[in-house]
């Protein structure tokens, strides 16, 4: 059982780290750089090459059953779940093999109507709040239960 991090702008870390410390489950930190090795010896920093999408392939390409992400890219996130992944987003939510269709068409659709109309894109997000971080902290815990029961 391993908790893979797509690290690159993710506000959860370290949440993250605290709830793998206490399962006592190895946690992987996966960017193109940027970051200062953990101390912690549960958790492993992974730096993989510069270029597009190249740590989403490594989460990708080395995740599984038994195993939790941590992610808010979509696309990464459908190929973490058809790799049989328990997938969660930054503020909680989880993805599904019966939710992951409907948030890539979103995404999609988003992703056209911004190129449609650059002038009116937005501010970004809103701010991450207290009561994401809680919700995350509960979506990990029971994600991580449920990877347990997986794992065996």
């Amino acid at each position: 059982m391993t908790l893979w991090i797509d690290a690159d702008a993710c506000p959860v870390k370290g949440e993250a780290e605290r709830v793998a410390t206490r399962h006592k489950t190895r946690m992987k930190l996966v960017a193109n750089g940027g970051l200062r090795p953990p101390a912690n010896p549960w958790v492993d920093l992974v730096i993989v090459a510069d270029g597009l999408d190249k740590a989403d392939d490594h989460i990708a390409e080395n995740c599984g059953p038994g195993d939790v992400v941590v992610t808010a890219d979509v696309p990464l996130a459908a190929r973490c779940v058809a790799a049989g992944a328990d997938v969660i987003n930054h503020d909680g939510e989880r993805f599904t093999p019966a939710n992951i269709g409907s948030k890539l068409a979103t995404r999609d659709l988003m992703t056209e109507v911004r190129a449609a109309n650059p002038l009116a894109q937005g501010g970004g997000g809103r701010p991450f709040s207290k009561a994401d971080r809680s919700r995350f902290l509960n979506a990990l815990e029971q994600a991580m239960r449920r990877a347990a029961q997986v794992a065996g």
